[in-house]
């Protein structure tokens, strides 16, 4: 059932330029800015610095401001003394600051309609799934890659253009107070939460602080505006636009049917395919799916889009390499997208013999080896034909665990040669993103 409708006139943008908001900016410190600037293009990296690059120099961008200088930067922002007199360097109290800042006023001239997508796992897959969809009927920008940070967010804004209609951006965090400062940077219009889980648990000690630092992102949308996962423990008691398997949800998932190639299901009684693998997966789908309805896309326009959707890498990728089909699922992990990953990769429907290759979940904090635990426990409910386990972490869970069912190896290269002696298998890699278990493929 939707409840709101966008409001989106193409080319509905301010005059004023990214360049304006950097002059007014400056002059209320008293800066003088050269003559005549105007910025192209803003950058952090001195490799991608061209002629009209504004280079914010920040951690060790420092050492190449010379370099981009050379390559014909229009303004250099650090926080270091320059030995380089040039006027085009502006020294700043904090470079982070100061691209926050910037970003956070730029982002008050742009009509630009903001999605802001959060949660304990799927963060990624639905941002590119939501991007996916709308941006086949509105010019729509998102998160490149993992920007989802204090740097990351604000440098994602600066990258768009007054005519951009929609951007989604992905919103992570690891403590308490993060995701609000995002959102009063980004000031998003849409909200999506897709779980809540057992992510830095290190810094956060519980779910229920998870629950708090994700749901910061709820003091500036609108109830209408924000879509979550309702039959999520913490998510269903929301005022909030819900999504789920339950009767109880705005927007009910039913009749879903696991192929190789993704899932065939039903959302609202709407027939929908997804070209990805595992239940999560179609929650996921379903929250693009909504959000086009909000901006007022047709379901053939939405079917479409959603059958042809394009994902980041290293989310539930297969790929097939010496006869072995591997199931690259090792971008990062949590307890939670671990379990969700064992039952995605059971019911995928194969004639192979089944391995599954668990790397460390890592920021778990006290309880990390009773979660590692859990998850090897949950690894031998299915009928896989064997369990590799990567990591120090895992062998200590397996040590508790002594089963003979696991094999635990010191080194990549090792898992590698038994799987080639293997064979014709299918194989699914799952760890946190310092496992980079995907270097198992080389």
């Amino acid at each position: 059932m939707v409840k709101y409708r966008a409001n989106i006139k193409k080319g509905d943008v301010k005059l004023k330029t990214f360049t304006e908001v950097l002059l007014n900016y400056f002059q209320k410190l008293n800066i003088n800015l050269p003559k005549n600037l105007e910025i192209d293009n803003i950058q952090m990296d001195s490799k991608k610095v061209e002629k009209g690059s504004l280079f914010i120099a920040i951690n060790n961008g420092y050492n190449y401001i010379d370099e981009a200088l050379k390559k014909g930067a229009e303004l250099i922002i650090c926080d270091k003394s320059p030995t380089n007199e040039s006027e085009k360097i502006i020294k700043v109290l904090n470079s982070i600051d100061f691209l926050q800042n910037i970003a956070k006023l730029y982002r008050e001239k742009l009509c630009t309609k903001i999605i802001a997508v959060t949660g304990s796992e799927g963060k990624t897959t639905t941002k590119d799934l939501i991007h996916g969809v709308l941006s086949t009927k509105y010019k729509t920008q998102k998160t490149l890659g993992n920007y989802n940070n204090q740097i990351g967010l604000p440098f994602t804004l600066l990258q768009l253009k007054e005519s951009d209609e929609i951007a989604v951006l992905e919103m992570g965090m690891s403590n308490l107070g993060e995701i609000d400062l995002l959102s009063k940077i980004a000031r998003p219009d849409y909200a999506v939460i897709t779980n809540i889980g057992d992510s830095h648990l290190e810094f956060l000690k519980n779910r229920d602080n998870v629950f708090k630092a994700k749901t910061e992102v709820l003091n500036y949308v609108n109830k209408n505006n924000t879509l979550v996962y309702g039959d999520d423990f913490y998510l269903k008691n929301l005022e909030a636009l819900k999504i789920g398997f339950e009767n109880k949800n705005d927007y009910i998932i039913n009749n879903f049917i696991e192929i190789y190639e993704g899932v065939n299901f039903f959302l609202n009684n709407e027939k929908y395919f997804v070209p990805l693998n595992g239940l999560y997966n179609v929650v996921n789908a379903s929250f693009a799916i909504a959000l086009g309805k909000i901006f007022e896309m047709s379901y053939d326009e939405i079917k479409n889009a959603l059958k042809n959707i394009k994902i980041t890498s290293m989310r539930f990728e297969k790929i097939e390499k010496n006869k072995i089909l591997f199931i690259n699922d090792a971008y990062n992990a949590s307890p939670v997208s671990m379990k969700m990953a064992l039952n995605a990769f059971s019911s995928l429907p194969l004639n192979k013999k089944k391995v599954v290759v668990l790397g460390d979940a890592l920021e778990l904090g006290d309880k990390e080896i009773e979660y590692h635990v859990d998850i090897l426990t949950e690894a031998l409910k299915y009928e896989f034909d064997k369990v590799f386990v990567y990591g120090e972490r895992m062998k200590k869970a397996l040590d508790e665990l002594n089963n003979p069912k696991i094999i635990h190896f010191t080194k990549k290269e090792e898992i590698r040669d038994e799987l080639n002696k293997t064979g014709d298998v299918a194989v699914l890699l799952k760890g946190s993103r310092g496992m980079k278990l995907e270097e198992i493929i080389m």
